[in-house]
């Protein structure tokens, strides 16, 4: 039997909570996973996995060896890597996590770069509007908007992502003007979900904060979904200003009381800290940190 082996299976099977799924992490068939785990049974001795037709989780025995194999995996990938060449070996398969709005802006271009510099590395990019769980789900790292309160998991600090308010000349042209905040209660509103506390804008203009009731006449949580509602004339909106900064230079969407900002959000790029650092993943975030704080947008 391959203990290391037999051992990575087990692992994947206590964070998945099932045998297809950490087989499809591991690259092997389910067969091969099930006859991994038997065999890791058999050699120790005693049941280390509970199975039942909804979740397969550890026994207390397979809770004390998860938890002790989880840093000698570690120690032995470290010694793999080691051999390599250590940091000079930037390879393999990076799993990459991220917000849908920065994502499909600017992210997958800062892999792009990655890859150039490093051709040696294949990445899988996912896109979404959650926080997902890096151990669970099996990615290398996240980019974060918003700091994360799990304790397990170590943070990059990128910066803060300016909000603002904008609309279309053409939305503005014939409308009330809008002088003041209240005034924003008789204008059409398209916002996104992470924009608003509840039923009202928080806006800052320097120390001072103000929350203004708004009845939006579209609530996405799609960033391609609002800027385009925008630019077709929808009504006032809420945007990440790495979202509309090229539309900004060219006039097609103006900023409305540009003395007010909505609170920013803040980005981290994350990783666990249960996990050996492989230096594809080290080189990845010294790399994505400084390029993403370039863009505009994020200070």
């Amino acid at each position: 039997m391959d203990l290391t082996a037999a051992l990575r299976a087990f692992v994947r099977i206590v964070e998945r909570g099932s045998m297809t799924e950490a087989a499809s992490d591991l690259g092997v068939s389910q067969p091969a996973v099930s006859k991994l785990l038997r065999n890791l049974e058999a050699h120790i001795g005693t049941r280390l996995i509970e199975r039942n037709p909804r979740a397969m989780r550890p026994t207390a025995q397979g809770v004390a060896l998860y938890e002790a194999a989880g840093g000698a995996l570690a120690v032995i990938d470290a010694a793999i890597e080691g051999a390599r060449g250590g940091a000079s070996a930037i390879c393999g398969h990076l799993r990459l996590h991220g917000p849908t709005c920065i994502g499909e802006r600017h992210l997958h271009r800062v892999v792009a770069n990655f890859q150039e510099r490093y051709p040696a590395v294949t990445v899988e990019l996912t896109l979404e509007n959650r926080a997902v769980d890096l151990i669970h789900e099996n990615m290398d790292l996240a980019l974060r908007m918003g700091r994360p309160s799990d304790q397990s998991l170590i943070l990059r600090r990128i910066g803060f992502s300016r909000r603002i308010l904008v609309a279309s000349p053409r939305y503005l042209e014939g409308r009330p003007p809008i002088e003041i905040c209240e005034d924003l209660a008789g204008h059409d509103m398209v916002v996104t979900n992470a924009s608003l506390s509840g039923s009202a804008l928080p806006l800052r203009r320097g120390l001072q904060r103000a929350e203004i009731p708004v009845r939006p006449k579209l609530t996405t949580n799609n960033a391609q979904v609002l800027v385009d509602a925008l630019m077709a004339g929808g009504g006032v909106g809420t945007a990440q200003v790495l979202l509309v900064a090229e539309q900004l230079k060219n006039g097609s969407l103006v900023r409305v009381l540009p003395e007010y900002e909505i609170e920013p959000r803040e980005f981290f790029l994350v990783y666990p800290s249960s996990k050996f650092l492989r230096p594809t993943v080290r080189a990845f975030v010294d790399f994505a940190a400084p390029a993403l704080q370039q863009v505009e947008g994020i200070y």
